[in-house]
């Protein structure tokens, strides 16, 4: 790809009268509707393809109140994870030409170049012109239009990052890693756990503890969804993040670089999972709805304290520890498995251009959305829109600034991060956690820091957080593990492994490639399924043998071939980003 700079494209876009998309007659002229002085005199409703979104419908509660406040607009979702998975409701939207006015989609195998050569993204160049976005990010808006071969600028990334590449983008919690209840585990004496089998063993005791102490039996050690299923079952893929991998297609790839595993070889991490898995749901410890329930109803399980482990922290903290359980000493807290080296995501100095934000090409009002976007990428809009990813949420609502320092508010103490607390009236009303932003887009790194303020946008971060009172939970757990927080034990045991943030993105591929990579996925996730359900040992080798040869007979090689060379390419990558990123852009200056 030849390199855009986007002056010359702003310079470019004052020649041109009229905004244009891509695509002949689907070429759609930009209307202001009195956006451009900030006067939204007609209230819209915006369509959102969002496939990171859990949630489908309108956005409601606080949010949506200061989305009407500031651009008199609503938010009408449109979420693939809930309407069934899959590619079917990209396809059938693209279809008819409008994916929605907002696009948020995942950039691999040539996504955007293929939205932008469907005609279904709009260029964004002279909407965004004089904007704060351009000159912050632009940087990042540049790499990321560098991966479509049309002039113009079509999207922008996530999780842009003025930190180092080869620093963790996490905050004080890693992404992945094995969180159980604290409370039980202590209760059981902090088992030491050596390995997975130690591990089960402890969650198996945890099970018959917490049910014996509540006195029901629908409390289960794990639980599952299928929403996020797509090259293989996402909730399998869990562990292998926590043993220093992640995937890349159909392969799953060291963060350093150093091992390469095909997810259906035998003595794949992939498979030691799924293996894990049976061998839990046969002592009785997986939950039963697993196969039929989403990702609303199983989340909402931790809230109700009926699932004892979570893979990610910011589903089991998130909704379980609230003030009040941390205060009796409840909580979800990581649980050292000592041959764990969990994977870390390094920070993106360019963005991450795996996933990406865009204005429809049939937008009814583009302007006031480029005016959105803009928003979001500012600290206002990180702060609100990010809350769910442990922003601090509306300044006044949930933090004050107090002698020059961050400081949550007495709301905030009770409401962050996602918590299910009345708001105020005037804020919106409603719960706090219903009313929390459902774009799940990260735009900015939370562990940035915030020029308002001067503190990193994420509160956990803060000087004032760190230094208030712990709960009688945290205590206990800083006591046991003789550190403060989990990413400090992880870096002093060497149990972390980052992989440097960079703007690498698969790229298209063939449509033969296609086609058989979504015959196998099938293959893959089906199988995986059935063999943790299997109701013996035979039959779960039975269903991997299916999967293998059916995914053999589809062509699988092929597409494995080319997904080992992403691997590689991705890897060479981040080295490249770790030696042109080494430290904070704030440093150098």
């Amino acid at each position: 790809m030849k390199k855009k700079i986007l002056s010359v494209l702003l310079c470019m876009a004052m020649m041109s009268s009229a905004l244009t998309g891509c695509g002949g007659d689907d070429k759609k002229e930009a209307s202001n509707k009195g956006s451009k002085d900030g006067n939204y005199e007609e209230f819209i409703t915006v369509d959102v393809f969002d496939a990171f979104a859990n949630y489908q419908g309108i956005q409601s509660g606080w949010f949506a109140k200061v989305v009407k406040d500031k651009f008199n607009m609503e938010l009408n979702i449109i979420a693939p994870n809930v309407a069934g998975g899959g590619d079917t409701l990209y396809q059938t939207r693209s279809a008819a030409g409008d994916l929605g006015d907002l696009v948020l989609i995942g950039n691999t195998g040539g996504a955007l170049q293929d939205c932008v050569t469907s005609g279904l993204l709009m260029d964004c160049t002279e909407l965004m012109e004089g904007k704060d976005i351009v000159s912050d990010y632009s940087e990042a808006i540049e790499e990321t239009n560098n991966l479509v071969s049309e002039e113009g600028m079509w999207a922008f990334p996530n999780m842009v990052s003025s930190n180092a590449a080869t620093e963790a983008s996490e905050a004080l919690e890693p992404t992945f890693g094995p969180y159980i209840r604290w409370d039980y585990y202590a209760e059981l004496g902090y088992p030491e756990m050596a390995d997975m089998n130690d591990f089960l063993d402890v969650l198996e005791d945890m099970q018959a503890l917490a049910r014996e102490k509540e006195g029901t039996d629908d409390i289960y050690a794990m639980s599952f969804f299928k929403d996020w299923d797509a090259t293989m079952m996402n909730n399998a893929k869990q562990p292998a993040c926590m043993y220093g991998f992640d995937e890349i297609g159909f392969v799953l790839a060291k963060a350093d670089g150093s091992e390469y595993q095909s997810i259906v070889d035998e003595d794949s991490i992939y498979i030691d999972v799924l293996e894990f898995f049976y061998e839990a749901n046969q002592r009785g410890l997986v939950d039963p709805d697993s196969s039929t329930q989403n990702y609303d109803t199983w989340s909402t399980k931790y809230t109700n304290g009926k699932t004892l482990y979570c893979p990610w922290p910011w589903v089991g903290q998130s909704m379980y520890n609230t003030a009040e359980n941390k205060a009796a000493g409840k909580g979800f807290m990581f649980a050292p498995v000592k041959d764990m080296k969990i994977f870390s995501y390094g920070c993106c100095p360019v963005g991450n251009t795996q996933k990406v934000i865009a204005i429809g090409s049939q937008a009814e009002d583009p302007q006031r959305l480029a005016d959105f976007i803009d928003w979001l990428y500012s600290p206002e809009g990180v702060e609100i829109n990010q809350a769910s990813n442990n922003c601090a949420g509306p300044e006044g609502l949930c933090w004050e600034m107090v002698d020059g320092k961050t400081v949550k508010t007495e709301f905030g103490e009770k409401a962050l991060p996602t918590n299910d607390v009345e708001v105020p009236e005037e804020w919106g009303g409603g719960s706090w956690k219903d009313g929390i932003s459902t774009l799940n887009f990260e735009c900015v790194s939370r562990t940035d820091i915030n020029p308002k303020t001067g503190e990193t946008y994420d509160w956990s971060m803060w000087e004032s957080t760190i230094s208030n009172t712990t709960s009688p939970l945290e205590e206990d757990w800083r006591a046991h593990m003789g550190a403060n927080t989990t990413m400090e034990y992880l870096e002093n045991n060497d149990m972390i492994l980052v992989a440097p943030g960079s703007s690498y993105t698969t790229p298209e591929e063939d449509s033969s490639i296609q086609t058989v990579r979504g015959q196998c996925k099938a293959a893959v996730v089906d199988n995986s399924w059935k063999m943790i359900f299997a109701k013996d040992k035979a039959e779960f080798d039975k269903y991997l043998t299916e999967m293998r040869e059916t995914t053999e007979g589809l062509g699988f090689e092929d597409v494995l071939e080319v997904d080992m060379q992403h691997a590689k390419d991705q890897d060479a990558a981040r080295k490249a980003s770790a030696e042109e990123f080494p430290t904070a852009k704030n440093v150098e200056e």
